[in-house]
């Protein structure tokens, strides 16, 4: 297990696509137990559920009794393969340019090998004086409410706690040492239907076309930036993802108009702050008519910062002595758990090069491999060196 590889293609080759287990985490446990950890699994959610009810494995693994404790996170569950793949996407095939294809071998089961194999190469009594824990969700893919939330609210019942987090999320775009993410932007998605009354084009003064208000609307939401950005995070990008009327009729006024958008926002504001501000948005597009539109919000994660510290210039730090790089603190990217594990204690994320993340043929060097397996256990013999 002090090899990465061996593991990272025994949990490839479970077909772990959310919410699906297919084993995956009997791999882990096996290998965790081995290890000297206690594992429990949690799973959460209904037996014969689907969507959001269905039900998830988790995995919480300790070793070690005292503090600190060091928190390793991650997911085991997959996107689904999709078309396009040359080999079989859960063969974990191994190619002659020195590359581990598989779905999830980036996105993030190869970061979990590497994180045990780091562990393995200390011995079994390791730390004297703290614990080492992993906290493995099988949702991370998918909705997200029977995973990590859900282990961390067990936690906090059972009296777990960490000091410290690092999540193995491909953080680098194109090498190791490209990025190491210290806070993620937040995201809301809404669903604005604005209502009016249908009618004959020819005869508009016996309808209310509600077209024309979208169009208000959606200059409004797009006429200019909603900040500049901030220290640690680009500016908050409004992305409008649909305009839809479905009316294929020429000489019809719609009675409905609909408009979706997604906001990735920085830590100038709050989702329930942009929420405020959409449905300012739509009353002054609509006269104030409260009655005239329909707003629906929805907040997946809200915007976070590690501020530059300790904890992620000990990453720094090991990822700069294996290769000679050293990262850049970035918050840029989609959503992780990190958001959720944010409010338990302080967390960074570094991983292995994302470049093929959900795509097909989704690989990683070999070699990246037993770096970043190197980088992990620098880390972790530094943490518990010194005070973090």
């Amino acid at each position: 297990m002090a090899e990465p590889l061996a593991l990272a293609r025994a949990l490839i080759a479970r077909q772990s696509v959310t919410p699906a287990d297919d084993g995956a985490l009997d791999v882990l446990q096996a290998a965790l137990e081995a290890l000297g950890f206690t594992v429990t699994r949690l799973p959460f959610g209904e037996a014969s559920g689907t969507g959001e009810a269905a039900r998830i494995d988790n995995l919480y693994a300790r070793r070690g009794t005292t503090g600190p404790v060091f928190g390793f996170a991650g997911h085991t569950d997959v996107v689904p393969p999709g078309p396009g793949w040359s080999v079989d996407p859960f063969a974990a095939t191994l190619t002659d340019a020195g590359t581990l294809v598989g779905r999830g071998v980036a996105d993030m089961k190869g970061a979990i090998a590497c994180f045990v194999a780091a562990v393995a190469r200390q011995p079994l009594d390791w730390p004297r004086h703290g614990s080492l824990a992993f906290l493995i969700t099988g949702d991370e893919e998918g909705p997200a409410v029977h995973g990590t939330t859900r282990v961390l609210e067990w936690m906090d019942r059972a009296g777990e706690r960490w000091d410290h987090a690092l999540v193995g999320e491909p953080t680098n775009p194109e090498a190791l040492g490209d990025a190491l993410k210290i806070g993620r932007r937040g995201s809301l998605n809404a669903r604005i239907t604005i209502h009016g009354r249908g009618g004959h084009v020819a005869y508009p003064h016996l309808a209310d076309n509600p077209v024309h208000r979208l169009a208000r609307l959606a200059h409004a939401l797009t006429a200019a930036p909603l900040d500049r950005g901030s220290a640690h995070f680009p500016p908050t990008s409004l992305q409008l993802t649909s305009l839809d009327v479905g009316n294929p009729t020429t000489n019809v006024i719609p009675a409905e108009a609909r408009l979706a958008l997604n906001i990735r926002f920085n830590d100038h504001h709050t989702g329930a702050g942009l929420a405020a501000w959409l449905r300012e948005r739509c009353l002054d597009a609509c006269d104030g008519a409260g009655h005239a539109f329909t707003l629906e919000t929805r907040i997946s994660g809200e915007a976070f910062l590690t501020e530059p510290g300790r904890l992620s210039g000990l990453v720094a730090e090991a990822c700069q002595a294996e290769t000679g790089r050293r990262p850049a603190l970035s918050t840029s990217g989609g959503t992780s758990d990190a958001r959720f594990i944010r409010g338990h204690c302080p967390v960074v994320e570094f991983g292995l090069v994302g470049r093929t993340m959900h795509k097909a043929d989704e690989a990683v060097a070999v070699a990246d491999l037993e770096t970043l397996s190197a980088i992990y256990q620098r880390v972790i013999r530094a943490y518990f060196e010194g005070p973090c």
